[in-house]
């Protein structure tokens, strides 16, 4: 009778769960599809009613693109090309010219040729500026230019580019490419193995793995694996390249999302590679995704020290949804958390201040790895130990985006010559000539003492006298002459830029990375620090 009277009480009680929880998904979806059909309905009016002539595919791209960008800059719409571009960078392999290239509206610049591949046979180099493709003009072609390099194995494609104020042409005679996830790896010593993880595509774990394997077979007893300027990739290949220095059946993240199905914890599946090796995880500014789950992992097991500068700070996962027409939304689905519960996401997209820009997280909860040290969550993977040298700035990313570097660098190179990386120098006054060359170029960055001042005098400039604002434009000149002297403030931190820069465009990627064997400050710390047991373990617990 009591079961009886329990299931009376309890069908009524799911029924109305149920109800409530029916009736809030219909209240969802009537505003969904009511929002849908105005749109509809006004989209339709526009093409059918608008003065002249409307192109309805530019103007959807145009909306979509608009809607998502109040969200995250994560969550893009991808058209066929872009979808086809996403497998291609999670596969690692694709057909073109080989090499990096960035668009702008009147030109292609190519920014990095790789070793051995169509642009480097044809001549190729960073610094060149592609007008023409083919027949097609690239200021006249409306999409990205880019998609004509790429095509078919053994096809070719006639290219025409300025270098150094002089046009040329060259044949590019397409191939296949292959995208490593471990471009390179060596011994940094008798004992210490060097492992640059570059990206997390399919290769990622199979590639580190083999890496570490040969590494042993030469010596290594102790490891170095580079995450710098690793931007991510596969969620799973993080698992994965982590399983390698822990143990099966490891926590190593968590998602969380509203929609409960992507609510999961990821744990390791496979048998390690190696528990015990000592190991140094480096990190910078560009380490994201994926890279923070690696290193905020290793870190909260302190199974690894982390090394360098504070880490992009993502903390957010995305999926790949298919729509119609073979096109895909990439969505943001669910934030991620590191094994002591640590949300690393940096910037706060869904709080943002007037001007529309992400808020950047400013407070910070502790929490414990499982040895009891205190990590912060909030902003990004934060260092056991900083390296002055590779942090980032406001004067330093300006020097990046503008390509004031990246442009000095193709000077410099169609200036001088070395033989092998070993002869390569740059001195204190090739410094000097970068500095003279940044102060002509048309570059600007506002610091932080600028933002408050500029709010300040904006909001309260009708209370303040005649002498006050003289004094505020006498203030604005002193900092604009600060910004000349902080390029010797942060000759340190530029001057690496530059080498970085400077040294591929003579010995390609495997040689900035045999120079960094010794001269980088990071690689060198790290290896000063394994070589100590006593402070590594001190480090650690």
């Amino acid at each position: 009778m009591k079961n009886l009277i329990n299931k009376r009480i309890w069908v009524p009680v799911v029924a109305l769960t149920i109800l409530v929880a029916s009736s809030g998904f219909k209240s969802d979806f009537f505003e969904i599809a009511k929002q849908i059909e105005i749109f509809t309905t006004l989209f339709k009016e526009l093409n059918m009613n608008y003065v002249d002539e409307t192109n309805p595919a530019e103007l959807m791209d145009s909306a979509i693109k608009n809607m998502l960008e109040e969200l995250d800059p994560y969550t893009r719409f991808l058209n066929e090309q872009d979808v086809e571009a996403y497998k291609i960078n999670n596969a690692g392999e694709y057909s073109g010219i080989g090499a990096l290239v960035r668009s702008y509206e009147s030109k292609l610049l190519i920014v990095e040729p790789y070793k051995g591949y169509p642009a480097d046979k044809a001549g190729l180099k960073a610094g060149d500026e592609i007008i023409k493709i083919g027949d097609i003009t690239v200021a006249d072609f409306d999409d990205n230019a880019s998609e004509l390099l790429k095509g078919a194995n053994n096809t070719s494609v006639d290219v025409t580019f300025v270098r150094q104020g002089e046009t040329k042409t060259a044949t590019l005679n397409r191939e296949g490419v292959e995208v490593d996830a471990v471009p390179f790896y060596d011994m940094i010593d008798e004992k210490t193995g060097y492992i640059v993880l570059s990206r997390f595509n399919r290769k990622a774990s199979s590639q580190t793995k083999s890496a570490l394997q040969d590494l042993k077979g030469k010596g290594a007893e102790r490891l170095v694996l580079d995450l710098r300027g690793n931007p991510g990739g596969l969620l799973t290949e993080a698992i994965n390249v982590t399983n390698l220095f822990v143990p099966k059946g490891e926590l190593i993240v968590t998602t969380k999302s509203k929609v409960k199905k992507f609510n999961q914890e990821y744990k390791t599946k496979n048998q390690p590679e190696d528990l015990d090796i000592p190991l140094v995880v480096l990190v910078d500014g560009r380490s994201a995704s994926a890279s923070e789950i690696v290193s905020g992992g290793l870190q909260d097991l302190d199974r690894a020290v982390v090394m360098g500068a504070r880490s992009f700070g993502k903390g957010l996962v995305q999926r790949p949804l298919k729509l119609t027409y073979g096109t895909q939304l990439k969505v943001t689905i669910s934030r991620y958390y590191t094994p002591s519960g640590r949300c690393i996401q940096s910037l706060d997209y869904w709080n943002r201040d007037e001007e529309g820009n992400a808020v950047r997280n400013t407070q910070f909860q502790e929490f414990t790895t499982r040895n009891g040290r205190k990590v912060q969550d909030g902003g990004g993977v934060m260092p056991d130990v900083e390296i002055a040298s590779i942090r980032t700035n406001n004067l330093i990313d300006a020097l990046q985006q503008n390509n004031i570097i990246f442009d000095f660098a193709t000077d410099f190179y169609f200036d001088h010559s070395f033989d092998t990386v070993g002869d390569f120098t740059f001195t204190d006054s090739d410094f000097g000539a970068f500095k003279k060359y940044a102060q002509t170029q048309d570059f600007s960055f506002q610091t932080e003492t600028e933002e408050l001042l500029e709010q300040t005098m904006n909001s309260e400039d009708h209370l303040l006298g005649s002498n006050v604002q003289e004094k505020y434009k006498d203030l604005l000149l002193a900092i604009n002459n600060g910004k000349i002297s902080a390029l010797d403030t942060y000759q340190k931190e530029i001057k690496k830029n530059l080498e970085d820069e400077i040294i591929k465009r003579y010995f390609y990627r495997e040689g900035l990375y045999q120079y960094y064997l010794k001269h980088d400050d990071a690689i060198l710390s790290a290896t000063a620090l394994l070589g100590d047991d006593s402070k590594y373990n001190g480090i650690l617990r």
